[in-house]
């Protein structure tokens, strides 16, 4: 099982979020907790200025970016839609 941090940015780019994006993020996430690697994830590592981070799937093309702060610890630091790797 894994414990979850969110980042204030995180936090403030989910209530930005459509309602029915905020709903997938809600069933993904249980998901997450129990299996970060699941496959209706597609978790994936990032390259470049992100190799540092992991990101995982929503519907309609948006992102979860988060990164492990040790094996049992994730921090999500950024939700939106795929363009978010432009604007960190």
């Amino acid at each position: 099982m894994v414990q979850i941090n969110s980042s204030s940015h995180f936090i403030r780019a989910f209530k930005k979020l459509p309602r029915q994006i905020q709903d997938d993020f809600e069933e993904k996430i249980s998901l997450f907790i129990k299996n970060p690697r699941h496959p209706q994830l597609r978790t994936h590592p990032l390259k470049g200025k992100f190799r540092e981070c992991l990101a995982f799937q929503l519907e309609d093309g948006y992102r979860v970016l988060f990164e492990f702060s040790n094996p049992n610890t994730v921090n999500l630091l950024d939700v939106g839609p795929h363009n978010i790797y432009r604007k960190r």
